[in-house]
């Protein structure tokens, strides 16, 4: 990427910001989000060909309110200011400034901003990206040893293939099964990537022994740092008998970093992510290949990759798995109810073509029981809830309008072909004030 094609979108925080830096990468132009209190040597090392200011900027004058840098107007760079505001800004830095944009910023004048104004090239693409990234693993790695974490979702899988193609054989993935995936996850994630790509694969499976650990367990942030450390023992184990290693792969994205620390954003997903890094594995230095893109810039680089569609596009899934869509303690009998109600929920959505629409679905097993009625005979069994959402990157959310008669149709199937279960319920509240997943 040619640093000369850098926008910087300074911003106190909040989702208004993302939503421009991804419209400014859609229009094939690389972004970053930067505190809009940046220092100016910081920007002049990313020496970019234009600047976004996000906000409301009359509000900044308010005490405690990060403060924009009149400096900024005195490099010599284009800047344009989109304030939602519903005030015109009160701001005057000068003719520096080359646009201002009140509340709603066009396509139009975005794309005028950064082609006719910044003379940006539009070269940010999926393609570009992959053969930069491939080439420069290569010239960092060398013929050095590669080892990833592979957990089967959409980042690591992306993240893997991406290395393996710079490496090839100097890469090992270690699997680790805690058997909290989805029906048949634990097979598809080793037949896809041994027998597709070629690619090393150690499989652990360690479904009992995050069982036994979890047994009794209620307490959802409990669950989470149990499943956290086991997952790290169990992969420092199975790494130390590779021996030592010179780079670890991480699947880090975007969306991770903005959210650890821009402006005021708040850190609001670290919690669903399993473990962190290994403090025993013999490692010199971390590989992040996906640091720099979006959630669906990290589909189409899979895409770009070769991997399975039904890969690339799975919906996100939390690291500790089906241990927190399950309301209470975790046992095998819970999770093979909740397996088989959430593959039916699933095979639904994509038999209605709703699984490319849909951000994220899926089943929790409530902790609630109620009476029902079977046959001629009153059941007294679990409730599924059904959670269905449209998003963007996940920080935000609206319950999906999923029609009726799919809706009915998964009810049907579920209390028809699950045991124990006599009642669904679907999720129609939003986020905020909820979170996507349950737990």
């Amino acid at each position: 990427m040619n640093p000369k094609e850098t926008i910087l979108i300074l911003s106190p925080g909040g989702q208004y910001s993302q939503e421009i830096a991804r419209r400014v990468r859609a229009a094939k132009v690389y972004s970053e989000i930067l505190p809009c209190n940046v220092s100016i040597a910081r920007i002049r090392d990313k020496d970019p060909a234009g600047i976004i200011l996000v906000g409301a900027p009359a509000a900044q004058k308010e005490e405690g309110a990060p403060r924009i840098s009149p400096d900024i107007f005195d490099m010599d760079v284009p800047v344009l200011i989109i304030s939602y505001d519903s005030q015109p800004t009160s701001l005057e830095y000068g003719s520096k400034v080359t646009i201002r944009e009140h509340t709603e910023c066009s396509d139009q004048v975005l794309e005028s901003f950064l082609f006719d104004t910044c003379g940006c090239s539009a070269e940010w693409t999926m393609g570009n990206f992959v053969r930069r990234s491939v080439r420069a693993i290569k010239e960092r790695v060398g013929d050095k040893k590669v080892l990833c974490a592979l957990s089967g979702g959409v980042d690591s899988s992306v993240a893997a293939v991406l290395v393996h193609k710079a490496v090839g054989s100097n890469l090992t993935c270690i699997f680790v099964d805690h058997g909290l995936l989805r029906k048949g996850e634990g097979d598809q994630v080793e037949r896809t990537f041994k027998e597709l790509f070629n690619l090393n694969l150690i499989r652990v499976n360690a479904q009992e022994r995050f069982l036994n650990r979890l047994r009794g367990i209620t307490d959802p942030e409990e669950k989470r740092k149990i499943i956290g450390e086991e997952f790290i023992r169990v992969f420092e184990e199975e790494a130390r008998k590779i021996g030592s290693v010179d780079y670890l792969v991480q699947g880090t994205i975007y969306a991770d970093v903005v959210e650890s620390g821009v402006g005021d954003a708040a850190v609001i997903k670290s919690h669903h992510n399993v473990g962190g890094l290994p403090e025993h594995v013999d490692f010199r230095e971390i590989i992040e290949p996906l640091r720099e893109l979006f959630k669906d810039e990290v589909r189409m680089a899979g895409e770009e990759l070769g991997i399975p569609e039904e890969l690339v596009w799975r919906q996100p899934f939390p690291g500790p798995g089906l241990a927190i869509r399950i309301i209470g303690d975790v046992t095998e009998d819970k999770l093979k109810i909740l397996r088989e109600a959430d593959a039916i929920f699933r095979d639904e959505i994509a038999t209605a073509g709703l699984d490319r629409e849909i951000w994220q679905y899926f089943a929790v097993l409530t902790g609630m029981r109620s009476v029902g009625v079977s046959g001629d005979e009153r059941t007294y069994d679990y409730t599924i809830a059904l959670r269905a959402v449209t998003s963007i990157d996940a920080m935000t959310a609206e319950w999906a309008r999923i029609p009726h008669d799919v809706l009915e149709r998964i009810s049907n199937r579920i209390v028809n072909e699950v045991e124990h279960v006599n009642r669904v319920v679907y999720d129609i509240t939003g986020k905020p004030p909820a979170t996507i997943e349950w737990e």
